[in-house]
């Protein structure tokens, strides 16, 4: 099994980002309302001052001075939802780095469980077996032994560092995982998470080359239509609607029976 198709089959982490966009908006309506009242009280004191210096303490002094109050009152109870609203955040994280270190744990049981057993009346054979004439084919093949569980676990470390949003960090990863085992099955993958991460980054011309380089080095890949759909996605947000439009007319002919062709066709329906 994939290492993308085993990781997904045991849960998704949409709910946690979920969660954190969510205690983040919160957060910023929070800072919004306390720089309105700021700016509020503001206006008060500088009413507060011109009324002293014009007739001393008299009822709309006293008016104006009981509004500061309530305001005051406003801003310590905002201050206290803004503190819960961030320790929120700092628990969502916390839940979401915990999700990961579970998910490794999930993802190396299934790598030693995925080993292939001797064959029937086998004996495991010894270093330099094959050498003292020892059954061939003995040495570990791709994805099994110690080298496949370390390209394996190479692999997901760039992956976990996207799925916890350091897009840069997975860049950099996902590059030296290639450079490592460029012959890899998961290299085209690799290479589409580059352009997927720069096109997070808005860094949508670095996407378009790393998607197109892709395309270029993996045609035969079942990553070639979403790198299409990536290239034409960054072509729309640079605001070459012609380019984008060309791009997603290329994919549906190309691959027309694949999910990223779909996806362009809803997408043509509606660009402009």
């Amino acid at each position: 099994m994939p290492a993308d198709r085993a990781l997904a089959a045991f849960f998704s982490d949409d709910e946690a980002r979920l969660s954190i966009s969510v205690e983040r908006k919160r957060i910023d309506d929070v800072v919004g309302l306390i720089a309105a009242q700021n700016q509020q009280l503001q206006a008060i004191q500088e009413r507060l001052g011109k009324l002293e210096q014009a007739s001393g303490k008299n009822e709309a002094v006293l008016s104006l001075f009981g509004e500061i109050q309530g305001l005051k009152q406003d801003l310590a109870s905002m201050r206290g939802q803004l503190e819960v609203l961030s320790n929120g955040i700092e628990q969502a994280h916390k839940r979401q780095q915990d999700f990961y270190v579970d998910l490794d744990t999930r993802l190396r049981r299934l790598e030693s469980a995925s080993l292939a057993p001797p064959a029937v009346g086998a004996l495991p054979s010894a270093p330099g077996d094959a050498a003292a004439g020892g059954t061939p084919g003995a040495s570990p093949g791709p994805g099994m032994g110690a080298a496949g569980s370390a390209e394996t676990r190479a692999y997901e470390a760039a992956q976990n560092l996207r799925r916890i949003g350091n897009y840069q960090g997975a860049i950099v990863a996902f590059q030296n995982f290639l450079k490592q085992y460029p012959k890899s099955p998961l290299a085209p993958s690799a290479q589409y998470w580059i352009g997927d991460s720069y096109y997070n980054l808005r860094e949508f011309r670095q996407a378009i080359a790393s998607q197109r380089l892709l395309v270029a080095s993996y045609p035969d890949s079942n990553k070639v239509p979403d790198a299409m759909l990536n290239i034409a996605s960054s072509q729309a947000e640079l605001g070459d609607t012609a380019a984008a439009r060309k791009t997603m007319d290329e994919l549906v002919a190309r691959h027309p029976g694949s999910d990223a062709a779909e996806k362009a066709r809803r997408r043509m329906a509606t660009l402009r």
